[in-house]
């Protein structure tokens, strides 16, 4: 459990230095990071770690994935705590690190919604239920092509940046969000970037069980 706590650590280090650290370059040092590349730069560093880590601890590298995959039967309730944990610090050490070696800015990568709370909700909501369905049917259904649940799940996120990053930061993980939201004193949106997110996870690993169900290769 240790190593692949470690495991879950790093990979969610990762989303948020590189993620996070993206949306603090562009601000800090303009016409260096363009906008619109950091949905392709969170889209990326989610395949990578999936690649380099998911034979290890299975890359949930967020909360609602580890808790949708428990529910589903995929992963034991015993260790969801141990994960959670484990993504939290991973996601805290990246924004302090990224607070330590980059100038004052005003943004650390939180996620804000643009719209009422009910609307972002749903969004956040729709988002995580389309990652989270892809992650069912590339990581558990033994008739998908295995080696490319990375890159899968990685277009997935890049989707979910591109379309909802400008209405509410397309979060779709907790440990992601609550990071930066700590860093820039708006803890008040973090039960949105909570419970959508979960929700969404739950609804879609929940659907893609009843879909396969009675029809495995």
């Amino acid at each position: 459990m240790i190593k692949r706590g470690v495991a879950e650590a790093i990979g969610t280090f990762g989303i948020v230095f590189f993620g996070c650290g993206a949306i603090m370059v562009a601000e800090r040092f303009p016409h260096t990071i363009s906008p619109a590349s950091i949905p392709i730069i969170f889209g990326l560093v989610v395949a990578t770690m999936v690649y380099t880590l998911g034979h290890i601890s299975g890359a949930h590298f967020n909360p609602a994935v580890t808790l949708a995959f428990a529910i589903s039967r995929h992963f034991p309730f015993r260790d969801v705590v141990a994960y959670w944990i484990a993504q939290v610090i991973g996601a805290l050490i990246g924004i302090a690190i990224l607070y330590l070696i980059l100038p004052p800015g005003h943004s650390y990568g939180a996620t804000i919604p643009q719209v009422d709370l009910a609307s972002a909700f749903a969004w956040e909501i729709v988002l995580t239920f389309v990652l989270m369905f892809v992650i069912m049917g590339v990581a558990t259904d033994t008739r998908a092509v295995g080696t490319m649940a990375g890159a899968a799940i990685g277009a997935a996120v890049m989707m979910g940046a591109f379309v909802g990053g400008p209405v509410t930061g397309a979060s779709m993980n907790p440990a992601r969000s609550l990071a930066p939201l700590i860093a820039e004193g708006r803890l008040d949106l973090f039960w949105l970037y909570l419970f959508a997110p979960m929700v969404g996870a739950a609804l879609a690993s929940l659907l893609y069980k009843w879909i396969r169900s009675g029809n495995s290769a």
